[in-house]
């Protein structure tokens, strides 16, 4: 969940005692983990999903504020603009049912959000990036009231000396455009995965998500449509990444699939933070070194694609979670929860027998995997380990969704639990239909009716079935 500020405004001395902050949290940080005293306990997963509210013609319904009063749950909680909201679902131990209850939980949630939003004639939808959102949508007037974002926006700004953002995505068709505020970030909404695991384990994890990342992107892209223009599978990827640009080369960008793997330990993140990242939000909190408030607040401006994070357990000791950031929301309750089983399945496969997967798969390989998937989708080519080339859904099907069942079988899931949710998977990969092709179907039959496409998107995820059985 975004951490609130209390204020937007600030001074350059606030500036330099944050980041004296950062350097003391960082090395306090440094020190627990050499003395190995972060939470190595069992490991546990968790989620976000961020969703849009829509009206009954399928446009943006600006009303977050009655939505969140009405709703009254600390599991449902802001997001950037006044037509999303963000989900949180409770962190759950790896073991047999966790994914039927993953989704019996996310799936509940989702109704009674919708039960709420109806009642004010708005709706839940969950898509990467809502085909009918408007440029004119995305402005400040429709910016959510926390402080956070009011303070977001005016720093990026203050570090682009006031230029406005500039967005070029090239694909079937080429959009142009120029943007006055970091507005253009709410049009992007996406599953946030998280896994808290040993810290000994945490950089090999850490480097795998990036690696999977290309196939996590290309099997649940469900973003090709942006103010009209039909473009990238995930389309998302190169909005968020221009929404925010910041920094003047690839070692200081905020959104960010990074410029190497780790080497040593995941401790090298937070010193790159520490060292390459301008404070964005210099908000001093009178909170002993011991929380790493600042630390936390600097991390959480770093919208790295593969995003390190520290928290606290039930038992009050710090632990390391690997946020993967590369999958956007919906289509479905299911076709989401699938997505997760995938991840935390063929994660686990590789931790362990993949010792040499770094010189096997080099770190420029994988980020032209991720950005040609991201792209084309599963129709993209990639070269896996040790050079082998083909096409992305060539390789999930017969080498990386076996690889998955094998790591939910070693982390206790049973096969038949497996099963369900990868033959999930496996469907909408043979067929070819992730929630990006069945958008892209639609428009080639019916035409930029945007409108009614998102109708006709919201009565296929209302029937509850994946996105694979969706018809035209």
């Amino acid at each position: 969940m975004g951490q609130e500020i209390t204020h937007s405004s600030f001074y350059e001395d606030d500036f330099r005692r944050f980041r004296d902050r950062v350097v003391a949290e960082t090395a306090l940080l440094e020190q627990w983990m050499a003395e190995g005293l972060l939470d190595s306990a069992e490991p546990m997963a968790g989620s976000e999903i961020e969703a849009w509210l829509v009206n009954d013609r399928g446009l943006p319904a600006p009303q977050n504020s009655l939505f969140l009063e009405r709703m009254n749950d600390p599991m449902v909680v802001p997001e950037l603009s006044t037509f999303n909201v963000e989900l949180n679902t409770k962190p759950v131990r790896f073991s047999g049912g966790m994914f039927n209850h993953m989704h019996e939980e996310l799936a509940g949630l989702w109704q009674r959000c919708e039960d709420v939003a109806s009642a004010d004639g708005a709706h839940m939808l969950m898509i990467g990036i809502l085909p009918t959102v408007q440029q004119s949508d995305l402005c400040l007037a429709n910016i959510s009231g926390m402080q956070r974002y009011q303070a977001l926006n005016e720093q990026v700004l203050r570090m682009r000396d006031g230029q406005p953002l500039s967005l070029d995505i090239n694909a079937q068709e080429h959009l142009v455009a120029e943007h006055d505020d970091v507005m253009l970030e709410a049009a992007t909404t996406s599953f946030q995965i998280h896994l808290k695991i040993d810290p000994e384990q945490a950089r090999r994890a850490y480097n795998l998500s990036k690696m999977i990342s290309a196939p996590m992107v290309a099997l649940s892209a469900n973003s090709p449509f942006l103010f009209g223009h039909e473009l990238w599978d995930e389309t998302r990827i190169p909005l968020f990444e221009q929404s925010v640009a910041v920094g003047a080369s690839d070692y200081s960008k905020r959104v960010t699939f990074g410029v190497r793997y780790a080497e040593h330990s995941i401790m090298e993140c937070f010193e790159a933070n520490r060292d390459r990242y301008p404070v964005l939000l210099p908000q001093l909190m009178d909170e002993p070194v011991e929380s790493l408030a600042h630390l936390r607040l600097h991390n959480g401006t770093i919208w790295r694609w593969n995003r390190p994070l520290v928290g606290f357990s039930e038992n009050g000791k710090p632990h390391v979670r690997i946020e993967h950031r590369v999958v956007p929301s919906g289509p479905s309750p299911l076709d989401v929860v699938a997505n997760a089983a995938f991840y935390f399945g063929l994660l686990r496969e590789l931790i362990d027998v993949e010792d040499q997967a770094e010189t096997r798969l080099p770190f420029i390989t994988a980020k032209e995997n991720f950005y040609g998937a991201a792209c084309r989708g599963l129709d993209a080519q990639v070269t896996w380990f040790d050079g082998q080339q083909g096409s992305i859904a060539d390789l999930c099907l017969s080498r990386l969704l076996p690889q998955a069942r094998t790591g939910l079988e070693r982390m206790g899931i049973s096969g038949q639990e497996a099963g369900r949710w990868l033959d999930i998977i496996e469907a909408r990969i043979s067929a070819r239909q992730t929630g990006a092709h069945w958008q892209r179907q639609w428009v080639a039959r019916y035409g930029k009716d945007f409108p009614a496409l998102v109708r006709a998107y919201r009565e296929r995820q209302a029937s509850g079935k994946p996105v694979s059985q969706w018809k035209l």
